[in-house]
Order: C-alpha cells, then sequence, then structure tokens
C-alpha cells in the first residue's frame, strides 16, 4: 500500500439530546446550573430548526456525512468520541456530564467508526463505573479505544488498525489540563481514566517521542490525538506548536490530530506532515445556545489526508459540514465559502474551492 485515506473529525458528542432522540435513551435528569433534562436540549433545537425525529435510527445524526465516506472510502475513520456510553449513575460532581446509552452505540457502527479516543474531559462524567462501561461497550462493537483504560498501561496502549501489507496505523491519545482534563482523571496502576499529559515541556514531548519510537516497528504510522486548548478563540500556543513540531521532528509522529475547540483551528503542514491544532465540534446538542455566533459552532469539516506510506501529506481534502435537527448535513456555498476564508486567514495556507463546496490543500 503506497498511500492511506484517512477520516478524522472533532468531538462527537452523541449524549444528553443526542441519546435522548435515539431509540434507548438514558433518564433525561440533569444536575445542570440552569438545565434539569436532557429533553431541554432537544426543545431547544426545536426551537431553532423546527421538529426532530424520536426514536431516530442509529444513522439518522451522521446524515449527508455517511455518503461522503462512502464516497472517499478512507481507510481509517477516527474520531474524539466527547461522551461516556453508560447508564452509570456515579454522576462526577462537575455541573456538566455528558452520557449516551450504550444501546445507541450503534449510531458508532452506523457510520463504521474504526477508533474512537478517549482522552478527553467527560469519559469520566459518570465515575469509574461509567468509564468500564464505556470501554466495555466499543470493545463488543469492535470499535478500537485510544487514551483511556482500565487501569495506565491500558489508557497508555495505542489503537493499531491493520493495514494492507501488514503495516499499522497506531493512534495515541492524550488530554491536557488546558482541555480541562482533571488531573485525578489520570489512570493509574489500580484506577481506570485518561491518559494525560502534565505539560507540552520539551521534557515530557522528548519521553513521550522515545516511548514511542521504542514501540514503533517498520512501515508503522503513527497519529497522535491531543484534546487540548480552549473552547474558544483561534491562537495557537507556542507550546503547542513546538510539541507538534518537536514529535514531527524526533520520527515519533506522522499526523497530530487536535481538538476541544468548538470550531476549527489553525492547521499547519510541517515538514510535510499534517498538524490540524483544532478540529471544531463535528456533533452535539448545542443548536439553539446563543452567545459565540462569531464562531459559527455549527460549521465543521471532514478531514480528509491522503498520505503517502511514509507519512508525508499529498493532499488534504475537506468537506465542510452544517448541523442542523442534530445531524449532519453538506454546508451551502456561503458557509463553504466562510470556512475557507478562515483557514486561508487563520492558516497562511492556500486552499482550493472543489465542486460541490468540498475544499483541497495540497
Amino acid at each position: 500500500m503506497s498511500e492511506l485515506r484517512l477520516f478524522l473529525c472533532g468531538d462527537v458528542m452523541t449524549g444528553r439530546g443526542i441519546d435522548q432522540i435515539l431509540r434507548s435513551p438514558c433518564d433525561p435528569a440533569l444536575d445542570e446550573p440552569y438545565v434539569r433534562s436532557a429533553l431541554d436540549y432537544v426543545e431547544l433545537a426545536e426551537r431553532a430548526s423546527g421538529p426532530i425525529p424520536r426514536a431516530a435510527d442509529p444513522a439518522y445524526i451522521w446524515g449527508d456525512a455517511l455518503a461522503e465516506l462512502e464516497r472517499v472510502k478512507p481507510d481509517a475513520r477516527i474520531v474524539n468520541l466527547e461522551t461516556a456510553v453508560t447508564r452509570s449513575g456515579e454522576r462526577a460532581p462537575k455541573g456538566i456530564n455528558y452520557r449516551m446509552s450504550p444501546e445507541n452505540a450503534g449510531c458508532l457502527a452506523a457510520a463504521r467508526i474504526d477508533c474512537c479516543v478517549l482522552a478527553n474531559n467527560h469519559v469520566l462524567d459518570w465515575g469509574a463505573s461509567g468509564l468500564e462501561e464505556t470501554l466495555a461497550t466499543l470493545q463488543r462493537a469492535g470499535i478500537r479505544i485510544a487514551g483511556a483504560g482500565r487501569d495506565a498501561a491500558e489508557a497508555a496502549a495505542p489503537a493499531s488498525i491493520e493495514l494492507p501489507g501488514k503495516r499499522r496505523l497506531r493512534v495515541l491519545a492524550f488530554g491536557m489540563d488546558s482541555a480541562g482534563v482533571p488531573a485525578d482523571w489520570a489512570a493509574t496502576a489500580t484506577r481506570p481514566g485518561v491518559s494525560r499529559l502534565p505539560d507540552l515541556s520539551a521534557r515530557t514531548t522528548d519521553a513521550l517521542a522515545d516511548r514511542i519510537l521504542a514501540a514503533k516497528r517498520a512501515g508503522d504510522l503513527v497519529v497522535l490525538s491531543m484534546h487540548w486548548g480552549s473552547n474558544w478563540g483561534y491562537e495557537v500556543s507556542r507550546q503547542q506548536r513546538s510539541f507538534a513540531r518537536r514529535l514531527i521532528d524526533a520520527g515519533a509522529a506522522d499526523l497530530v490530530h487536535g481538538h476541544s475547540s468548538h470550531h476549527p483551528r489553525p492547521i499547519e503542514i510541517y515538514r510535510q506532515r499534517l498538524i490540524l491544532y483544532g478540529c471544531g465540534d463535528f456533533l452535539n446538542d448545542y443548536e439553539g445556545i446563543s452567545g459565540h455566533e462569531a464562531f459559527r459552532p455549527e460549521l465543521a469539516l471532514m478531514f480528509f489526508p491522503r498520505i503517502e506510506a511514509s507519512g508525508r501529506l499529498l493532499e488534504l481534502a475537506l468537506t465542510p459540514t452544517r448541523t442542523r435537527k442534530f445531524r449532519v448535513g453538506l454546508a451551502n456555498a456561503e458557509e463553504a465559502d466562510w470556512l475557507a476564508a478562515l483557514l486561508r486567514r487563520e492558516s497562511a495556507i492556500a486552499v482550493e474551492r472543489m465542486p460541490e463546496g468540498r475544499l483541497r490543500i495540497r
């Protein structure tokens, strides 16, 4: 296999309101400061966009994304799943708690997701029991996991996706304090949790590079998935840039997949390797919530990098999307143009406008 096509996106949050419109929802009761039922998020979205079906088919939420995935036929599909998959009642005292019923996990299978990254600030919203049920549910569904586990060793282990020619795609995932991942969520030898980095210092970066290289074999491609940074704004910190570049320089990462921001952040191509500093929210139940309209968080991107066996980026194809009625749709011409202008402005890269609103970076 001389080249590889991936599908990457930002946060996929299928809990709370989205869980309520699927066939087997959890108890909708919440303990948020202003909202006491997940059904209130459905009502907010319906006020903004119109009726949303109930007991929806598992494929409903993906909308036009399914046809786009079928058109591109990526070799691997990787998402940051930002919700617990559990009916646990072990609610973490953090104000906002996301969960999806395990019986609704078929929505992930509907999009044929290969790997769910779990090193984020919501996977332990329902405690250790909720995390363990999440892990078991995904594993039963045949979905690989990166960034969380029943102990530190499992949390740190890369997800491995077999490729033709006896090659492997290795996905490692880490959460950060900057994205709200608490220090006490870190997995230990005796406690379930996430794989978490304490900082982005040169010392931490070099230790991580050494660990990756020690396990890397000839022909492996490594995706490093990072839950980092604030929810809003386009700034990329000097530490983030240094971390990503240093790992590429060491030969430890072929692609950096950043997420946590609620909208797309800059893209960098460094030494012919792709760095996505923030992919934006791909799917959530925030529809109808006001306050950050300037960022247009309802708009997102499907990232389809095409990379050589060496890890060199050949092309990045992007499909602009818009979430409406808890469903992914293709963006219209104005929305696609807005996203293209955003990437040109914030990333200082050439973005081509392709037919049917798609974008391309060579």
